[in-house]
């Protein structure tokens, strides 16, 4: 699977949230993932809750560019999310 991002909002994630593209691009191979479609957006995006490289529970906003998945956001999901990922 191919990633993109663009470097401004990676930064400005990495400054707002402490975690970096780089990093959160790993809950994509976590078998226990949570995918949903976000529906607020008039383009389609998807939120994905699952655990990182560093055993982190992110929240991770994306939508799907020219088959690579482009990244929007990515954060340290909160107590409510964490559960929701426990309880599958």
């Amino acid at each position: 699977m191919a990633y993109q991002w663009d470097r401004d909002k990676a930064a400005a994630n990495l400054r707002k949230h402490g975690v970096d593209f780089a990093d959160a691009v790993t809950v994509f191979s976590d078998d226990l993932a949570i995918t949903i479609t976000d529906e607020r957006f008039d383009k389609e995006r998807f939120i994905t809750i699952g655990i990182d490289a560093f055993s982190r529970v992110l929240v991770v906003v994306y939508t799907w560019r020219n088959d690579e998945i482009r990244l929007i956001s990515a954060r340290k999901a909160t107590r409510y999310e964490q559960k929701q990922y426990e309880d599958g």
